[in-house]
C-alpha cells in the first residue's frame, strides 16, 4: 500500500498523528523453499504426544497455527520477498492454513499486507482479532468476485461443517496477476475493511475484541509486507495489559516449586520418543524405565514391530535387553503392544507384549519368555490385510475375574476387533466395533469385577456389550473415559469422550449421550483437580488434526469452562501433583518457552529451566516418595528428571490416585482421583 492510501485510511480513522507500528514483516529473513518439511513415514502426527521446536525452520515471531500442514514457502518475485501458502487445501472452510503473529493483547490495530491469489478457486485473506484456530475475524477475497468479511466460531452445530457468523461481503471482481492491498481497520466493535485503499465493506461485531493478526489462504497465494499499526495511546495500553498480565504470571511462578534437576542420565543407541512403559522391573520398589524402538511396516502408523526392547534403572542402568537396538527406529507416532505388569500376582512384574505376532509374557528381570501363544488370524474382511495373523495394535489389563489385581489382557487392532485372554494366555472371548485407541476399565456395577469402554461402547466381564453409540458416532473415540468425577460418592458414573472430529460427549452410565459439544478434533484427555473453585474434577482435552492446540476444560457435568490455544501441537496432558496442596496442573512440554505447566485458568505457571535439558517427551510419577510428582523428560539420546525445588512444609500432603503405569498408552485418559497422607 503507498503512503498517500495508508494516510487516507488513517484519516478516515482519525488516528493519522500517532498511529505507530506495532509489527512489519516482509518475510526476507527467511530462507528461500519450504518453511516446514514433511516428517516422512513418520507424518504428522508425530506431533500429537512429542513436542519438535519446529518442522524445518524456526518460525518466530510468526507461527504455523495448523502445524501438521506443511502449507507455507519463501521466495522472491521481481526481487522481493514473499510468503506462499503453496498448497490446493481442499477441505475448505472446515479449517485453513494460517500464519499467525503478535500477542492475545493486541486490539484497535490496523492490519495490512499485499496479497496475490494464484487461483480463484476459493479464499486468500487475512484474520484478525485472533483467538484460537477455531475462532478469528477473516477478511479475504474469494471466488474471484467477492470479498468477505467474517466471523469463525469455535463450536459446530453439524458434523464437519464449520460455523460461520457472516458479517458482510460485496461484488469485487480480481484476477491472478497482481498484488492487492488488504487493509483492516479495528477500533473497538468496529471494523472496516479496505482493499487498495477503497473501504469495501464495514460490520460492527464485539465477540472478540483482541487478538493476534495473520494470514491465511485455501489456494496457492502470495503475500508481501505484512504490517499492523496502532496509535500511540493504543500502544501504550496494550504494553500495560501485556505488563500486567506478566506480573500475574511471574508471582503466580515466583509461588510454585521450580524443577530441580534430580537425576539423569544417557540412553545411546537405545532411546525412543514415547514409546516407553514404567515398572519395578528388578524388584527393588523402584520404577524402571523400558524403552520400545520399532519399525514401521506396510504403511504409516498402522502395523509397527517391536523391533528392540531396553529395560534401565532410573539411574541409568542398562538391566537387560532383547532385538536390536538401531536409532532409526525411535519414533512412532502410534501404540504398540507392551506394558509391564505382575500379571500373574506373583509380587513380581512381568512384560507383557506381542512380538513377532505372539503374545507373550516375560520375567520382568531377565526378559526370559515364561509364555507365550499365538496372536488370532486377521478377519478375511479386513479391508487392509497384509499378514494372516493378528500384530496388534496396543494392550491393557482389565480385572474381569474379581481377583486383588486386574489380570486379564485386552489387545486390540486398529481400529475394529479386540481379544480378552487370561494371564494364562487361553483366550476367553473377542468383541468388535468402532474401537478407537484404548480401553478404559471401571466397576460400573459395584460388583468387584470391571466393566470397559472401548469406542463409544460399554462391555461387561462376560463379554456381553451393555450399550454402543458406535453406529451413530461417525469418528473414533480418541480418549474415553468412565467413572464418578463429581466429588459426590452417591452419584452415578457417567462416560466422556473426546471423540476426535466428534468433539467432546458425555454420557450416562446406560449410554445416553447427555452432552455433545463439538470443539473440533479433540484427544488426548486427562481429568484432574484442575480448578479448586468448580466442584469435582475437571476434563482437560486438546485438538490435533485440523484445528491443532486448541485447549479446552469441562467441568463434570460437561460444561465448557474455558477454551484458550497456548501451543500448535498436542500433548498428553498429564496431570501434575506439583505443590502437594490438592492443586493439580496440566503438562504441555518440557519445552523452556512453548511448555511448562499450566493451571486451570491456562496459566503457564511453572516453566522449566534453560539447562539445556531433552524436550521431546515426558512422563509424570512420584518417584522419589514424597507423594508429589517428578517430571521424567527425554529425547532419543537421554533422560532427564526434575523434582521442586523446595520441600514441601503442609500438614497432610496430597496424594492422587492415578491410572496405573501398567495401563499406559499414548492415547489413554489419565485420571488423578483426590487422595491425601
Amino acid at each position: 500500500m503507498t503512503a498517500y492510501k495508508l494516510a487516507a485510511i488513517l484519516l478516515l480513522t482519525g488516528v493519522l498523528a500517532c498511529a505507530g507500528e506495532l509489527f512489519h514483516d516482509d518475510f526476507s529473513k527467511y530462507p528461500a523453499g519450504w518453511l516446514s518439511a514433511p516428517v516422512g513415514e513418520l507424518n504428522a502426527a508425530i506431533q500429537e504426544y512429542h513436542f519438535l521446536p519446529h518442522r524445518g525452520v524456526p518460525l518466530d515471531p510468526w507461527a504455523n497455527s495448523i502445524i501438521h500442514m506443511d502449507a507455507w514457502a519463501v521466495s522472491d518475485e521481481d526481487g522481493k520477498s514473499y510468503l506462499e501458502q503453496h498448497l490446493l487445501h481442499t477441505e475448505g472452510r472446515l479449517y485453513n492454513p494460517t500464519f499467525i503473529t503478535g500477542d492475545p493483547e493486541w486490539s484497535d490495530y490496523t492490519l495490512e499486507v499485499k496479497v496475490k491469489p494464484l487461483s480463484t478457486g476459493e479464499m486468500a485473506g487475512v484474520v484478525f482479532r485472533y483467538h484460537t484456530n477455531r475462532h478469528y475475524y477473516l477478511f479475504a477475497l474469494t471466488g474471484g468476485d467477492k470479498a468477505r468479511l467474517a466471523l469463525r466460531l469455535p463450536l459446530e452445530k453439524t458434523f464437519r461443517v464449520a460455523e460461520w457468523r457472516e458479517l458482510g461481503s460485496a461484488e469485487f471482481p480480481y484476477d491472478t496477476k497482481r498484488y492487492y492491498d488488504l487493509t483492516v481497520v479495528n477500533e473497538g466493535p468496529r471494523i472496516r475493511a479496505f482493499v487498495d485503499g477503497k473501504q469495501i465493506l464495514e460490520a460492527s461485531d464485539s465477540e472478540i475484541l483482541t487478538g493476534k493478526a495473520g494470514v491465511t489462504a485455501n489456494i496457492p497465494a502470495r503475500f508481501q509486507d505484512f504490517r499492523v499499526t496502532a496509535p500511540d495511546t493504543v500502544q501504550r495500553t496494550i504494553e500495560d495489559r501485556i505488563a500486567k498480565r506478566e506480573a500475574e504470571l511471574a508471582g503466580l511462578r515466583a509461588g510454585n516449586p521450580k524443577p530441580k534437576l534430580w537425576k539423569k542420565f544417557e540412553t545411546p543407541v537405545f532411546g525412543a520418543g514415547r514409546n516407553v512403559r514404567f515398572g519395578d522391573l528388578d524388584g527393588d520398589g523402584q520404577l524402571d524405565m523400558l524403552i520400545a524402538q520399532n519399525i514401521p511396516r506396510v504403511r504409516g502408523d498402522a502395523f509397527d514391530h517391536i523391533s528392540c526392547l531396553t529395560a534401565a534403572t532410573l539411574d541409568g542402568k542398562v538391566l537387560w535387553q532383547l532385538g536390536r537396538p538401531d536409532p532409526r527406529n525411535g519414533l512412532l507416532t502410534n501404540d504398540t503392544p507392551f506394558q509391564v505388569h505382575d500379571v500373574d500376582g506373583d509380587g513380581r512384574e512381568e512384560v507383557v507384549m506381542v512380538r513377532d505376532f505372539k503374545l507373550q509374557i516375560l520375567d520382568g528381570r531377565t526378559a526370559k519368555v515364561k509364555k507365550w501363544a499365538w496372536m488370532p488370524p486377521m478377519a478375511p474382511d479386513l479391508r487392509e490385510r497384509p499378514y494372516d495373523l493378528n500384530g496388534g495394535d496396543s494392550l491393557a489389563f482389565i480385572n474381569l475375574s474379581g481377583r486383588k489385581n486386574a489380570q486379564e489382557i485386552l489387545v486390540k487392532d486398529r481400529y475394529r476387533d479386540f481379544w480378552v485372554y487370561d494371564n494364562n494366555l487361553n483366550l476367553l472371548w473377542k468383541g468388535q466395533g468402532q474401537t478407537g485407541h484404548f480401553p478404559y476399565p471401571f466397576d460400573v456395577d459395584g460388583d468387584g469385577r470391571e466393566e470397559f469402554v472401548i469406542g463409544y461402547a460399554l462391555w461387561d466381564h462376560n463379554g456381553k456389550q451393555l450399550w454402543s453409540r458406535d453406529a451413530e458416532l461417525r469418528d473414533h473415540a480418541d480418549g474415553i473415559v468412565i467413572g464418578n468425577f463429581s466429588g459426590d460418592p452417591k452419584a452415578e458414573p457417567r462416560a466422556y469422550a473426546c471423540g476426535s472430529d466428534e468433539g467432546f460427549l458425555m454420557f450416562d452410565k446406560s449410554g445416553n449421550i447427555l452432552k455433545h459439544t463439538r470443539i473440533g478434533h479433540a484427544q488426548s484427555p486427562s481429568i484432574g483437580k484442575y480448578r479448586m473453585d468448580v466442584p469435582g474434577l475437571q476434563l482437560l482435552t486438546v485438538n490435533y488434526w485440523k484445528n491443532p492446540g486448541i485447549l479446552s476444560l469441562f467441568d463434570h457435568d460437561g460444561n465448557l469452562l474455558i477454551q484458550e490455544e497456548l501451543t500448535h501441537y498436542g500433548s498428553p496432558l498429564l496431570p501434575v501433583n506439583w505443590r502437594g496442596d490438592g492443586q493439580e496442573f496440566a503438562m504441555l512440554s518440557g519445552n523452556i518457552r512453548e511448555g511448562g505447566l499450566i493451571d486451570g485458568q491456562m496459566r503457564r505457571v511453572v516453566m522449566f529451566p534453560d539447562d539445556g535439558h531433552p524436550d521431546l517427551a515426558y512422563y509424570v510419577a512420584d518417584v522419589t516418595g514424597d507423594a508429589r510428582d517428578e517430571i521424567i523428560l527425554w529425547d532419543q539420546q537421554r533422560v532427564w528428571i526434575y523434582t521442586q525445588d523446595r520441600p514441601f512444609t503442609g500438614k497432610r500432603i496430597y496424594a492422587p490416585v492415578r491410572s496405573p503405569h501398567y495401563n499406559e498408552s499414548n492415547y489413554r485418559t489419565t485420571v488423578s482421583l483426590p487422595g491425601w497422607k
